[in-house]
């Protein structure tokens, strides 16, 4: 019987199945491969050719990606330019003309963006709020879209809850779980058909590369979408994020014990109106969110007394904690959804996923808590009253 091994050990040594003579993955930097023998193996079920298709350094990623999301063989694993690529294809591949797509109102604004130019070509959208996901699952949903953990919110779905609406109505659902990371959660196991992530964030996790993953069950067609669309990895950014996944347990587990740690002291701040954190018992969806996660993760977010002029101003005056659109590195970065996402987001939208002008959203990195809480301190001071 085989030895089933830990999270970091699969994250390291699932790739060297691929090239067992070499301890880190070689960068496969090359556009082509020559024709393929009968007796060549076959990658996603098809010779490799061409990198636009398929390429070695790219497949020990998902190689990767896949043991740490699930442990059935069944499933595939694709890794993406972006994880909007990903979210693309998988789309591409699920909906047609008359299929009905079911997602959040707090998912990610160009994902919204996505659905909503879907609708041009004939897929029914069916934009709910979070908590009114699994009571507008019908027989007439084709996929039902959500994050595990909504942006900027940190609402957390009931995931099995869900799965199990969708599986009585055939539904196929995809979840988002670039804030929860498999460290956190595995939506397969509790009954999703497919997970995607932004490898951009926690999974790379060092804000230098761009990357995406989609790992799920009845998604080979994904496969034939991004080789139509092009939107597969770099061979070197594979490389990349390979890197970083090796160490992804371990930082995740660090930021959020400093997140927890500063949303605590945040909660006490009387010049902060509200904390969003599921790892509070204060937040909505804290129950949730400690029955079905292992941790709760690295991004807060919360609400300065006054207005936009007041969280802007608090931004300007932090020190240490950069002002950036991401999350997930090393790095601590703070950013304001609704001038973010207001681009792409009517203020009907932004009202409707609980995104106000006095939001902050932080993403804690690495750097010690009392340096950060320091920095957010000393910036509170100068903007806001007690």
């Amino acid at each position: 019987m085989q030895r089933k091994t830990g999270f970091s050990t699969k994250a390291i040594d699932e790739a060297n199945q691929i090239n067992p003579r070499s301890i880190i993955p070689p960068i496969y930097q090359t556009a082509i491969f020559p024709y393929p023998t009968d007796e060549a193996p076959l990658v996603h079920g098809h010779p490799l050719r061409y990198s636009r298709e398929d390429n070695p350094t790219v497949l020990a990623l998902e190689n990767v990606i896949k043991a740490l999301e699930t442990d059935d063989e069944k499933a595939d694993s694709y890794a993406f330019s972006s994880g909007m690529a990903g979210i693309s294809s998988l789309f591409f591949s699920k909906l047609k003309p008359g299929s009905t797509l079911l997602l959040s109102s707090e998912v990610y604004s160009l994902t919204l963006s996505l659905a909503n130019n879907l609708a041009k070509y004939g897929v029914k959208v069916n934009v709910v709020r979070g908590n009114q996901l699994i009571d507008s699952v019908t027989s007439d949903t084709t996929m039902v879209f959500a994050e595990v953990m909504s942006n900027p919110t940190l609402n957390v779905i009931d995931v099995p809850a869900l799965a199990e609406k969708c599986t009585r109505f055939n539904a196929f659902l995809a979840l988002d779980n670039t804030f929860t990371t498999p460290v956190n959660f595995k939506p397969l196991e509790s009954g999703a058909r497919a997970s995607i992530n932004s490898a951009t964030k926690f999974l790379a996790g060092h804000n230098d590369v761009s990357a995406g993953t989609v790992v799920g069950l009845d998604i080979s067609d994904v496969w034939n979408w991004r080789r139509m669309l092009g939107g597969i990895l770099d061979p070197h950014a594979a490389y990349l994020v390979h890197r970083g996944v090796k160490t992804l347990k371990v930082r995740v587990e660090a930021e959020q014990a400093s997140a927890l740690k500063i949303a605590r002291e945040l909660e006490d701040d009387k010049r902060i109106s509200k904390v969003l954190y599921p790892g509070l018992p204060s937040h909505p969806t804290h129950d949730a969110a400690k029955r079905i996660l292992r941790g709760y993760g690295a991004v807060l977010s919360f609400e300065i007394n006054g207005g936009e002029r007041e969280a802007l101003s608090f931004m300007r005056e932090l020190k240490l904690i950069k002002v950036a659109p991401s999350l997930g590195g090393t790095e601590s970065l703070v950013m304001h959804p609704a001038s973010a996402f207001g681009g792409s987001m009517s203020k009907e939208e932004l009202k409707m996923a609980g995104i106000s002008e006095s939001l902050v959203r932080l993403s804690v990195g690495l750097e010690d808590a009392e340096d950060l809480l320091w920095d957010i301190q000393q910036a509170l001071d100068k903007v806001v009253k007690p």
